[in-house]
């Protein structure tokens, strides 16, 4: 794979492919409240996983995967998600070598996950390769190719945390900085929490999807995210996406929770509605 850190017009060709590439994914945008409900299987093992997704996957319109149960069982949890009509969003958060990502990428691509995560400050040079890799990537016709989320700042971060890793500055400009680098690169869309969608909105192109984790119903134990949201709030923010884990898993009726959480979905998109 090229270098493209060393490529200027290679780069410039790219980034306008990245622009028409944004300009696609209006109409790979949810269209109903259950699609835009990302259920977080953080479980450990697969009877658990197994379970879950039987019980959830009615009123939700994809799973994501992360490292404990990806590292777990690999990747045969994607085909129980897939035989229950699903979509997976692989959320391991690549961050090495760009001809490593790059590999990375195509994998999830044969994978054929629905979205997968990037960590920002993995570098400019990094997210172009995994965006190459999954444009020279041949997949089955009718398969859409994955979108790739830019991970900025990790909900559990306050700034305390990101002065200890020698990042200085108010955590709101490290995620402007960090989200439009990874858009500029490459990513089609964000991670980040919905109290940052709205300044993002401002700075990224309007077609960036926004995927946003944190989210608790009212009341909710906010465990050890620290900036968390109701789903209303995170649809009045403009998230496409809301993550949500354990108010659905630790629940007493799993399949119940996911569908109240799905209504607050489509009551919050009536008001916006109304209100616009």
């Amino acid at each position: 794979m090229s270098n493209l850190s060393h490529n200027p017009q290679g780069v410039a060709l790219a980034k306008e492919a990245h622009r028409r590439k944004l300009r696609q994914l209006k109409m790979q945008k949810p269209k109903t409240p259950k699609e835009r409900l990302i259920f977080a299987l953080d479980v450990g093992d697969l009877e658990t996983a197994e379970r879950l997704i039987k019980q959830v996957a009615p009123h939700v319109g994809m799973f994501k995967l992360g490292s404990q149960l990806f590292t777990s069982v690999g990747p045969m949890v994607l085909d129980l998600v897939y035989g229950m009509g699903a979509d997976v969003f692989l959320d391991l958060k690549f961050h090495d070598i760009p001809a490593t990502v790059g590999l990375a990428a195509k994998e999830a691509a044969r994978l054929r996950t629905r979205m997968f995560t990037v960590h920002s400050l993995g570098g400019a040079n990094m997210i172009r390769h995994a965006a190459k890799a999954l444009d020279s990537t041949t997949l089955v016709p009718g398969l859409q190719k994955p979108i790739i989320l830019g991970v900025t700042v990790l909900t559990s971060h306050e700034p305390g945390d990101l002065e200890s890793l020698g990042i200085s500055g108010p955590l709101e400009e490290t995620s402007k900085r960090l989200a439009k680098l990874a858009v500029e690169n490459g990513a089609e869309g964000i991670v980040a929490s919905a109290q940052e969608v709205p300044m993002l909105k401002q700075i990224l192109p309007k077609e960036v999807l926004f995927v946003t984790p944190g989210i608790r119903p009212a009341g909710d134990d906010y465990g050890d995210q620290s900036r968390v949201v109701t789903p209303s709030k995170a649809i009045e923010a403009g998230s496409t996406y809301l993550v949500v884990g354990r108010p659905i898993r630790d629940a007493a009726d799993p399949a119940d929770a996911a569908k109240r959480i799905v209504d607050q979905i489509a009551e919050a998109e009536i008001d916006l509605a109304n209100n616009s």
